[in-house]
């Protein structure tokens, strides 16, 4: 019997939900804005495509720490509630990149990615030098 991953599992099914829903809201833009190729020069198709590779520039990242983590053992229970966490901060960036200056949504979703990158860094370098 293979590995279980419960909690790579859950944030990898969340995030491929994610980037579907980012990518179906590209596509509406591209009929919107009559967008067959490449973007409208900054304008709302930018944008929304520009959330869309924000979080697939990001989530990797996260998910292979998710799962380095919890391979480990030493990520119950919190580190579902930080990879729930994370998928609802990129939903709040996804909407949030929607206005053409800056809003809250944006700035929480910027903010919860940052932080959980570089929490999940640090806990996973001390996991790796047996300091947890």
């Amino acid at each position: 019997m293979g590995i279980f991953l419960p909690v790579t599992l859950t944030a990898a099914a969340a995030a491929a939900l994610i980037n579907l829903w980012l990518a179906v809201r590209v596509g509406q833009m591209r009929g919107t804005t009559k967008t067959i190729h490449g973007d409208d020069g900054g304008g709302p198709l930018t944008r929304r495509m520009r959330a869309q590779l924000n979080f697939v520039e990001n989530t990797p990242f996260v998910l292979v720490l998710i799962a380095a983590i919890e391979i480990s053992g030493k990520g119950q229970p919190w580190l579902a509630w930080v990879a729930g966490v994370y998928m609802l901060g990129r939903v709040a960036h996804g909407i949030g990149m929607d206005a053409e200056t800056g809003t809250k949504p944006r700035m929480i979703g910027t903010l919860i990615t940052m932080l959980t990158l570089l929490g999940l860094a640090v806990v996973a370098t001390l996991i790796a030098m047996r300091m947890i």
